[in-house]
């Protein structure tokens, strides 16, 4: 083989494994926004199940809920950021919010336990 061959082998080997790595890391982050979207419907349902326990007394915070055995511990989204909710809610009985990727509140990226996906949805 020449070193032109070798190289056309090279070139055509990096266009592979690039187009591979941006499929795999859409697929990762699809499912970090699933994951965070099913952890915004479970915090809602350890919510509602301490108001039933309270007598439709809210939890103050995410410790207290884990305090009274209603979760094992205080989760975080996929990006490390912590839930946010408000008991009673605006949308839902509670609203869980994630803030998403940036970290802010209020963006498009956010994440609640009130959107609605639909299988094979995707957010970009």
């Amino acid at each position: 083989m020449t070193l032109i061959e070798i190289m056309v082998v090279v070139a055509i080997i990096s266009l592979i494994v690039g187009g591979v790595g941006v499929m795999a890391f859409n697929r990762y982050r699809d499912a970090q926004i699933q994951n965070t979207r099913n952890q915004t419907r479970t915090l809602q349902q350890a919510i509602e199940q301490y108001r039933t326990a309270k007598r439709g007394k809210c939890p103050k915070t995410l410790e207290e809920l884990r305090a009274s055995g209603f979760v094992s511990r205080v989760p975080k989204d996929a990006w490390g950021n912590p839930f946010r909710f408000t008991c009673p809610g605006e949308m839902t009985s509670v609203d869980v919010v994630s803030v998403g990727e940036d970290g802010e509140p209020g963006t498009d990226d956010d994440i609640t336990n009130a959107e609605r996906s639909e299988p094979g949805d995707s957010e970009s």
